[in-house]
């Protein structure tokens, strides 16, 4: 990754500028064009180093539930599931673990049964039942900013 990407991915989540033209507040900040900005980005998101660029909001003020799940998913089968677990408009996260239950997310919707209804759905469409379902009861916000870093190769 070549240190434009590195410094405009650092960037954007250090604070995405909220100004009508953000990718020139950006670009001032780098020291490059805001057309190199909105190509960078471009390039991020058709590589798949960014999938979104958006606010973060407390969904349960705003009157929405959330939760996480685990599902216990074949290794052939990780790809597959993924994508249609993704599919999701609802899904904000969706990682590996290495335990049995060896892939997590969390899915937020407007009410507690339209998650279960989407867990019913992945339970039919991929014929895999064990899924534990795991409301939140207490939230916990951290700030994470996963620092971009060059790789270095010995």
């Amino acid at each position: 990754m070549n240190r434009e990407y590195i410094e405009l991915l650092n960037s954007i989540q250090e604070g995405f500028p909220l100004e009508s033209r953000p990718y020139l507040a950006l670009a001032k900040k780098l020291n490059i064009t805001e057309e190199e900005v909105i190509k960078y980005i471009k390039e991020l998101k058709e590589g798949g180093e960014i999938r979104r660029i958006g606010g973060v909001f407390n969904s349960k003020k705003m009157g929405f539930n959330s939760t996480l799940c685990a599902i216990k998913v074949p290794k052939e089968r990780i790809e597959e599931v993924s994508e249609f677990i993704n599919s999701y408009g609802g899904v904000t996260h969706n990682y590996l673990r290495n335990h049995s239950y060896n892939m997590w997310f969390t899915v937020i919707a407007s009410t507690e049964e339209e998650i279960k209804r989407f867990i019913n759905e992945i339970k039919y469409k991929t014929g895999i039942e064990d899924i534990l379902y795991l409301p939140s009861t207490k939230m916990f916000k951290i700030k994470v900013d996963f620092q971009v870093k060059e790789k270095i190769y010995v």
